[in-house]
């Protein structure tokens, strides 16, 4: 079984190569032994990876899930693979909030040049600390709220320059 999902909007490729005795998992090629221990409490998980054991806590939000692991949270969403949007690529104008919450800082300004997967902005919702990332390549054209701003689900934070057509 193989599916597509994008973390902080760079899509990856995960295949299940074996699932006894442990789950074993292709990700862009590359293999991972990963087996998950008993919750430790307060929404917390552990997990081995490579023999390795990873906390980690998760959050769901429609359309995708919030993963916090190693100090910072991940936007995991995936994608569809009836979408006829070319190679996951989501040609998005505007980064909306995934929910409710303020704005804790700004890492770009309007006219930066931006990378797909690159992280635009940190949001709190329910205690929970965010990254928004850019969805393309791009230019910043506008970024419509301010360090400690509150801001609703589906709100526009960052607006890219749009996107010209290719000839």
């Amino acid at each position: 079984m193989s599916i597509r999902l994008t973390v902080d909007g760079v899509e990856h490729h995960v295949t299940v190569a074996r699932r006894k005795p442990h789950l074993v998992l292709l990700i862009d090629g590359v293999e991972h032994e990963v087996s998950r221990t008993p919750a430790i409490g307060n929404g917390r998980n552990l997990m081995a990876v490579g023999g390795r054991r990873v906390e980690f806590a998760r959050a769901e939000v429609p359309d995708k899930q919030l993963v916090r692991l190693g100090g910072r949270t991940f936007e995991v969403g995936f994608v569809d693979p009836f979408s006829t949007a070319g190679g996951g690529a989501s040609g998005a104008d505007a980064v909306k909030a995934p929910m409710p919450g303020a704005i804790v800082s700004l890492q770009c300004a309007p006219g930066d040049s931006v990378t797909r997967g690159q992280p635009l902005v940190t949001i709190e919702s329910m205690k929970l600390q965010t990254t928004l990332a850019a969805p393309r390549d791009g230019t910043i054209a506008a970024v419509l709220r301010s360090e400690g701003d509150t801001f609703e689900k589906d709100e526009v934070i960052v607006r890219l320059e749009p996107e010209s057509e290719k000839v």
